[in-house]
């Protein structure tokens, strides 16, 4: 048992380094970035309808869409988003719903980020 917990944290420890090389690479990190936005955005869409007690069939009838196309903004690492989409969304979402787009620095904590550029109702 003490030789299988030794080898985990070895096995550990060796992930971490792994991990903090590989974020130490401003290209990684950038790509890194970019996947975890479009993971944030499609998931708080899913659970934007989902509050907003609306199936993808019921939100693609407010929008005039097919369910299938709401069904692919709402797809993992889908990133075909504009803007103009995105506000449609929410606005059909209902009035309790708005957009918010965000520029930060990426050398400033998220505390310390501009206040939403775009708010939309």
């Amino acid at each position: 048992m003490a030789k299988e917990e030794n080898m985990t944290t070895r096995g550990q420890t060796s992930y971490q380094t792994w991990r903090e090389g590989l974020r130490a690479n401003p290209e990684y990190q950038a790509i890194y970035e970019e996947e975890a936005a479009k993971s944030a955005l499609w998931l708080q869409l899913v659970e934007a309808r989902q509050q907003a007690g609306l199936t993808q069939q019921e939100l693609a009838q407010r929008l005039g869409v097919s369910q299938a196309q709401v069904a692919r903004m709402e797809k993992r690492g889908y990133d075909a988003y504009t803007l103009t989409s995105l506000r449609r969304y929410v606005s059909a979402l209902g009035a309790d719903f708005s957009l918010a787009v965000q520029i930060r620095r990426h050398d400033k904590p998220v505390d310390e980020t501009l206040p939403p550029l775009v708010a939309m109702p």
